[in-house]
């Protein structure tokens, strides 16, 4: 899933991806390595698939701007217009109630 998913939107970007690997994160979604590994929590399979397309998006744009910038952002956009919405469900979910 994650994987067709990140191929899907790394059309609008063509990052060069390292490694992916999902894990049991405690508290993050998601993370990106200054190396451009990628790292998502399993528990995507576990929320709506626009929240987890955000949370990919996310991580993927970090390969174009390891920060928040404004710069990320509009990264983000090009490929997600309504990332702020789904930004704000997926804050509303708790990662630890779903176990």
């Amino acid at each position: 899933m994650v994987r067709d998913r990140l191929d899907y939107y790394n059309q609008f970007y063509q990052f060069k991806v390292g490694q992916i690997s999902i894990r049991n994160q405690r508290t993050r979604w998601g993370s990106c390595s200054a190396k451009g590994n990628l790292n998502f929590n399993y528990r995507l399979v576990l929320i709506p698939e626009k929240l987890a397309d955000y949370v990919i998006v996310h991580e993927l744009c970090h390969l174009g701007e390891f920060n928040h910038s404004a710069d990320f952002w509009a990264l983000v956009a090009k490929a997600m217009p309504d990332y702020r919405e789904a930004r704000r469900e997926l804050k509303k979910i708790k990662l630890s109630s779903l176990c």
